[in-house]
């Protein structure tokens, strides 16, 4: 064989090599962007159940609900103006 038939036939090896690259690395970057999205889904997820949690957070800490847990739970009442004693710092 010739010269230039190795040459040629080194330059097509090379095209090929690369071309198995070019293949290799889409299919990894694919794997990849399939695995950011289902991450991005899952941070979605998330922000949403967070979301609903301080919404749930306020609803038990709310003034109105502390109210009604102290006066039927723990039977307690509101104390009469005269029964309210202020302390001062002397």
């Amino acid at each position: 064989m010739s010269r230039s038939g190795w040459v040629t036939a080194a330059l097509v090896l090379a095209v090929m090599l690369s071309a198995v690259g070019v293949v290799a690395v889409q299919h990894e970057y694919r794997g990849v962007f399939v695995t950011l999205q289902d991450e991005l889904e899952r941070s979605d997820r998330l922000r949403e159940e967070w979301s609903m949690l301080q919404l749930e957070q306020g609803a038990w800490a709310g003034h109105s609900r502390l109210e009604r847990v102290a006066g039927e739970e723990l039977d307690m009442v509101l104390p009469e103006r005269d029964e309210i004693i202020i302390l001062r710092r002397p």
